[in-house]
C-alpha cells in the first residue's frame, strides 16, 4: 500500500491507512538493527515447505496473541486464518516472505505527500513495533501514529472495534 501510494498516488490518493504494516523494512541490516534476522525468514520458508498446514495453525497463535495470558481469540478466528493460509498458492506464499521482509520502503514513506494513519499494537509478535511503526512515523511528512496497548498483529475483538472507529474518524477529518 505504501509503495503503491508513493509511486502511483499523486493526485489519486488522498489518505493512507496502515495497520501492523511492515514499512520501512522488516529485515535486520546494519542500518536497521531493530529488524528481524534473515534466519527467521529462512525458517518461515522452510516451515511453509515442510508442513504449511501446521505452519498456519502455529502462526495463528502469535498472529492473534492467542499465546498470551487472558487472550479470548476464538477457535473460529484461528481456523479461518488457517483456511485463508491454505487457500494461498504455495509458491506465492514462499515468494511473499522475501517481498515482505526484504523490501525497503523507506523512500516510499518519505515520498508520501498525503496524511497517513499508522496503527499498530504494542504486543505485535509478527511485526515488531520498534522496527515498523515507530520508525515509519519519523519518515512521513503528515502522519498519525496510534499504538493500541496489548494488541497483537491480528486485528480482532476490542482492538478491531477501536481501530475501526479510529479509521472512520481519520477518513472523516
Amino acid at each position: 500500500m505504501v509503495r503503491y501510494a508513493a509511486k502511483y498516488g499523486k493526485d489519486r490518493v488522498v489518505k493512507v491507512i496502515t495497520a501492523g504494516a511492515i514499512p520501512p523494512l522488516m529485515l535486520q541490516t546494519p542500518d536497521n538493527p531493530e529488524g528481524t534476522p534473515i534466519e527467521a525468514f529462512d525458517e518461515i520458508r522452510a516451515n511453509v515447505l515442510a508442513d504449511r498446514s501446521q505452519f498456519w495453525r502455529d502462526l495463528a497463535e502469535s498472529f492473534y496473541g492467542a499465546n498470551r495470558k487472558g487472550s479470548n481469540v476464538s477457535q473460529g478466528a484461528k481456523d479461518d486464518f488457517w483456511r485463508q493460509g491454505m487457500m494461498a498458492n504455495l509458491s506465492a506464499v514462499y515468494d511473499c516472505v522475501k517481498a515482505f521482509s526484504e523490501t525497503d520502503q523507506t523512500e516510499d514513506l518519505r515520498a508520501l505527500d498525503v496524511p497517513i494513519f499508522i496503527a499498530q499494537g504494542d504486543d505485535d509478535q509478527i511485526v515488531p513495533i520498534a522496527a515498523a511503526a515507530e520508525k515509519a512515523i519519523k519518515l512521513v511528512r503528515d502522519g498519525t501514529l496510534k499504538v493500541y496497548p496489548g494488541a497483537p498483529h491480528g486485528i480482532y475483538g476490542d482492538y478491531q472495534h477501536e481501530l475501526d472507529n479510529d479509521i472512520l474518524k481519520f477518513i472523516a477529518d
